[in-house]
């Protein structure tokens, strides 16, 4: 039978193109809200890290009425990093909404995800956004999304996508550039109209495959995915299996049954084929796995996900303040805050390693381990982690390394800065061209090129510029790339840092803290200029004599600190060098605290290269 009540969508888009900011209009306007309900912008945004970044970091569910058809809709991350909650979803979705700002144009993930949406044989509907910004290039644009559906190889069918022109923020969607939209009805339309309904075997025997989890206190693990096939019932006894692993089988029983309605979801006694449910009571489900009839145990096949790029290691922090902050500080905790991430992540990668406190962590990227960090800081954890590097691959006794597709979008001035830049760091240059009074620079760059860029990037196109980076393949190694140009205002003493050794240590460099702040041996404090490390004394007070300088009473002025943030942090530290995370500190740290300990080990290191 065919679910003509039902269509199932994904919405993918680049970060920042207002994917989120859509699907508030769509809720309000299917009145999934109460007439006088309060209603948070970008309601889908749940988690504290994305509301304080304006970034979708985790795949989210909700539904809206239309017509008497559900429209249930994925609300998907649109940060290259997070690019792996994107590829799972789609085996959820019969059909996607491609969403393209009206002034940037596709951009490097708006082509990743396109590709897998093609890959899929998904339906498409491209949705221009933000048609009313006054730097709108409509007719370009689209001749852009032609363009990349070419270049992707689409089918006839795709080609010939229905083109949605919006503007989010207003509610509005319009057909023709010529009629303004005063709703979002058009969108709505295109929606069933073009989006096959589900051809679903009601009868056949219980088929569901998890695509998502979730965690909850009170009833553990909640697997979130679509029936494919029968129907799938409160108290039903199951099979859990994997399409990789067939020989695991867990029996269970289907403790919980939801649907989602709204932003809500509702308990149901049963749900048939088509439907995409949350259910409770396997405490051993995974993404991938397939709730099968126990009379029938056909797992499905789960899409490929793409493998990790950047690698760090996470261990137990030894330094000396190691403790005085952390509610979880000790190998168990890590291990298993780790290990139970990676029942929701299907990008990560967790590896134990030859030391028993460390462990190797994968991932999509920089900002991808980040939010990792910055989560468990925040649940309490205390650890340290190593800086990034990334991932190698020895094909036919050659070094390959992942290289990333850059689109920088400079004005005009500020594009010779990058081109020198892009040079230092092996970037090859693809394409250039003017968009409105700014220029673009498409490029292909090693990962590695990357780290580091970013604070490099600001200053250099004072404040102006915009990178967006994704993924683009694996290339022979590309020679040596110098991650670091500066040294780094290293700790001599263990104490509190004071005015007195903060006014002589300014003068080496720019200085990480303020006065007052404790410090330890081996603890950087600040960045110099030069390529070597500087020992400095912090702690050192001001020798008393009974004479009387002319100069005593005067202040001593200090230059106000550099305020680190997580991401600036991970940027800075080099390979001889540790993130100390503790919940309420983040300090840079030498892996050898030790000045003496220190300066055996270059000399060593000097003497073997």
């Amino acid at each position: 039978m065919l679910r003509e009540d039902l269509r199932n969508i994904a919405i993918i888009a680049h970060v920042d193109h207002g994917k989120t900011t859509l699907v508030d209009a769509m809720l309000k306007q299917s009145h999934t809200f109460r007439e006088n309900q309060t209603v948070e912008e970008r309601v889908m945004d749940s988690n504290d890290l994305e509301r304080e970044r304006g970034i979708t970091i985790l795949a989210k569910n909700t539904s809206v009425h239309y017509k008497g058809v559900k429209i249930n809709i994925v609300d998907t991350p649109g940060h290259a990093d997070f690019s792996g909650e994107v590829e799972r979803v789609m085996m959820m979705v019969s059909g996607v909404l491609v969403l393209v700002d009206a002034a940037e144009g596709p951009m490097p993930q708006t082509r990743f995800v396109v590709q897998k949406a093609l890959e899929m044989g998904h339906r498409l509907i491209i949705v221009v956004n933000k048609i009313d910004r006054p730097d709108a290039r409509l007719n370009e644009v689209q001749d852009e999304i032609l363009e990349l559906l070419l270049d992707l190889n689409a089918s006839d069918d795709q080609f010939s996508s229905p083109v949605v022109w919006c503007s989010g923020r207003d509610g509005t969607a319009t057909l023709d550039l010529n009629t303004p939209g005063a709703d979002l009805s058009p969108l709505f339309d295109t929606i069933l109209s073009h989006i096959p309904p589900m051809e679903a075997d009601v009868d056949g025997p219980t088929q569901l495959l998890c695509s998502s989890i979730d965690y909850n206190d009170y009833v553990g693990r909640i697997g979130i995915g679509r029936i494919e096939r029968g129907v799938v019932k409160q108290g039903q006894a199951v099979v859990v299996a994997n399409y990789n692993n067939i020989q695991q089988r867990n029996p269970g029983k289907i403790v919980n049954l939801y649907q989602i309605e709204g932003l809500n979801r509702v308990p149901v006694e049963e749900a048939k084929a088509g439907d995409i449910v949350c259910f409770s009571g396997l405490e051993k489900i995974n993404i991938g796995d397939t709730v099968c009839a126990p009379d029938c145990v056909e797992p499905h096949k789960f899409v490929k996900i793409t493998e990790p790029t950047v690698e760090m290691t996470f261990s137990v922090n030894d330094s000396p303040f190691a403790g005085q902050d952390g509610k979880f500080v000790t190998t168990r905790h890590l291990h298993d805050r780790l290990f139970r991430e990676l029942l929701k992540d299907v990008s990560l990668r967790v590896e134990e390693t030859g030391s028993a406190d460390s462990y190797r962590v994968c991932g999509r990227g920089e900002m991808h381990l980040s939010i990792l960090i910055e989560s468990m800081r925040r649940e309490g954890y205390e650890f340290q982690v190593s800086t990034p590097k990334v991932l190698y691959k020895e094909i036919d006794g050659v070094r390959y390394e992942p290289m990333e597709r850059l689109i920088i979008d400079v004005p005009d001035e500020s594009a010779g800065a990058v081109f020198q830049s892009m040079g230092n760091r092996k970037g090859e240059l693809l394409h250039m061209s003017a968009v409105g009074s700014r220029t673009r620079l498409e490029f292909i760059i090693p990962a590695r090129g990357l780290f580091g860029y970013k604070s490099e990037f600001l200053t250099s196109t004072k404040g102006e510029g915009v990178m967006n980076s994704v993924f683009f393949e694996y290339q022979p190694y590309k020679g040596e790339i110098s991650r670091r140009s500066t040294g780094s205002l290293v700790a001599f003493e263990t104490g509190e840092a004071v005015t007195y050794g903060l006014f002589n240590a300014q003068g080496r460099g720019a200085l990480f803290i303020g006065a007052g702040t404790p410090v330890y041996e081996g603890m950087v404090i600040g960045e110099s200029p030069k390529s070597e490390d500087i020992n400095v004394n912090v702690c050192k007070t001001k020798h008393l004599t009974n004479t009387r300088s002319s100069a005593s009473d005067e202040a001593l002025r200090l230059i106000t600190p550099k305020k680190m943030s997580l991401e600036e942090c991970l940027e800075f530290i080099g390979d001889d060098e540790l993130l100390e995370i503790t919940p309420k500190n983040i300090r840079i740290r030498k892996r050898i605290l030790d000045s003496e300990l220190r300066a055996k080990a270059r000399a060593k290191e000097k003497k073997q290269a």
